[in-house]
């Protein structure tokens, strides 16, 4: 007999992903089931970089000091190293300071942080088990959906014991990677182009940081003859460290890959001991779901977009989903939402998906686009020593822009979003490196300090929320709030500083933070703002 559960939502995929969007609807009260086939260990590290904004949510979601404490050296010097080896020519290196001595930019309360995701896959699961309502069943493999009016189901299988489960729920969320079932029995098409090949490689080296002259570093990247060949990625700030070797087609053929071969090139010296342990290969692509959502069924993450990891802008992207997601999920399950609200996530998320990956495989070009300077780069000669200067100035010069890229991560926005109401001014300029608070509809609400450790984006999350600057009277949008059932604060600041960097009077922002509406007075038809805003209009 098929066993039966209930819940308002099922997530399938107990990545960073799922575990995410579990983490944002049981912050907001909404009970959810995570499934996902492995048994929630992390055996490859793919990601460390955790940005910015997602440490602002992980900062909602009361973790932040969890992530930035896992278990990464705090005194691990993230450079960034150009070089033909470990052991051969140093082209070029930017240093960047340890996470120890990282401060928060002033646009943030938070700072970008090294988490290895061996680390933090663990530490949100443990998160998520402190969290009432929320239920995790690992060795559990979905294996068909299907749609009601009032319903999606999904029927899962215990790998261990080939017992039945069958979920029923009001939303299903596909999680589950760029291979995604879900989308795949949601017949959502999946497209856009294949950027190269590559394979990574695992490997333990103890002590190799003694062993070489280029210190410490978060990444090693490799210049050959033929241009940028690979790099070295620290894992555990210790003896851990993965290797990627970018490639065409012909090397995801792993017959006649060598890949100790390779390690020992980027080391440059065969007295250095070390240990593979482990072969992936994998396609770097930029591709996209034509629709982020087929009636219950909605995806996120690399289900719902990839693009290449120059950046570490996947994941981060993919948790922006959630969050964007977590709120209109809420509304339609409390009854306040409109009909188009759902719709929203689709239109939103997309345009972020696509700015994010275009910048991404910008950085790739970057990487792959110094051939033909590179065929005497190893020459003991005049040549060679000036291609080693003019490469290694390129790549700092250009590569910069994958390090220093606060500009992606809080300088997005909703453009001409059905649900944000614009208010005539010029988008503002969109730099990869740089970023400009701004309260313009659709944008990141700004961060200023309220108080010592308390900043702006503090206010944000349960319902909306109308910043009052002066004498306007938000009154009339509080009381059509109620009246439709939406949840909406109203909070007086009177700092001119943050006035100032408000712009306007009133600042109507969301559940997830971004801007719905500005102006000095509330318009003649708050209702209908009120409407516009829940996807109701």
């Amino acid at each position: 007999m098929t066993a039966t559960l209930e819940t308002p939502v099922v997530i399938v995929g107990a990545g960073p992903i799922g575990l995410s969007m579990a983490m944002e609807l049981s912050w907001r009260g909404v009970a959810c089931v995570v499934v996902d086939d492995g048994d929630g260990s992390v055996d490859l590290s793919r990601g460390g970089m955790v940005s910015i904004r997602t440490m602002e949510y992980w900062r909602r979601w009361g973790i932040a000091d969890r992530v930035a404490a896992a278990g990464f050296p705090q005194e691990y010097a993230l450079n960034m190293v150009y070089c033909t080896s470990l052991t051969g020519h140093l082209l070029e290196c930017d240093k960047y300071p340890c996470q120890r001595d990282v401060k928060p930019p002033a646009s943030s309360p938070e700072r970008r942080t090294w988490c290895p995701q061996f680390l933090f896959d663990p530490l949100l699961a443990r998160a998520l088990a402190e969290r009432p309502g929320v239920t995790a069943r690992y060795h559990c493999r979905v294996t068909r959906c299907a749609q009601y009016p009032d319903h999606v189901l999904a029927h899962a299988v215990d790998t261990r014991t080939g017992d039945a489960v069958d979920i029923r729920a009001r939303f299903l969320v596909g999680c589950d990677g760029a291979a995604s079932h879900v989308r795949a029995e949601a017949g959502i098409l999946f497209e856009g182009k294949t950027l190269g090949y590559s394979i990574n490689l695992y490997f333990r080296a103890p002590n190799l940081l003694a062993q070489h002259d280029k210190g410490e570093a978060e990444r090693y990247l490799f210049v050959g003859p033929e241009g940028t060949w690979g790099n070295i990625t620290v894992v555990d700030g210790r003896d851990n460290w993965r290797m990627t070797v970018i490639g065409s087609g012909d090397k995801m053929d792993l017959e006649g890959f060598d890949p100790r071969a390779h390690v020992r090139r980027a080391l440059g010296s065969s007295a250095i001991d070390f240990e593979v342990t482990a072969v992936r290969p994998w396609r770097r692509s930029e591709m996209m779901a034509r629709h982020y959502r087929h009636g219950r069924i909605l995806v996120a993450g690399d289900a719902a977009h990839t693009m290449s990891p120059t950046g570490g802008f996947g994941m981060n992207t993919g948790i922006i989903d959630t969050v964007n997601l977590g709120w209109k999920l809420e509304a339609v399950l409390d009854g306040w939402a409109g009909p188009a609200l759902l719709d929203s996530y689709d239109a939103e998320q997309r345009q972020v998906a696509r700015r994010n990956a275009l910048a991404a495989t910008q950085n790739y070009n970057l990487w792959v686009g110094l051939a033909d300077r590179c065929k005497p780069i190893l020459d003991e000669t005049v040549e060679g020593e000036h291609s080693r200067r003019r490469v290694g100035a390129m790549l700092k010069e250009g590569l910069r822009m994958e390090w220093e890229c606060i500009g992606v991560m809080l300088g997005y926005g909703y453009e001409a979003s059905p649900i944000c109401i614009g208010d005539g001014t010029p988008a503002p300029p969109d730099p990869i490196s740089d970023y400009v608070p701004t309260s313009r509809p659709g944008a990141r609400a700004p961060h200023a300090w309220l108080s010592p450790g308390r900043s702006t984006l503090d206010l944000f999350g349960h319902g909306f929320t109308v910043l009052r600057f002066g004498a306007a009277d938000p009154m009339p949008l509080a009381a059509v709030a109620r009246e439709q059932g939406v949840p909406l604060a109203v909070i007086s600041i009177a700092e001119p500083a943050i006035a100032a960097l408000y712009e306007r009077a009133l600042v109507l922002v969301r559940p997830d933070g971004h801007v719905a509406w500005r102006g000095d007075a509330v318009p003649n038809n708050p209702a209908l703002l009120m409407r516009r805003v829940r996807g109701a209009a």
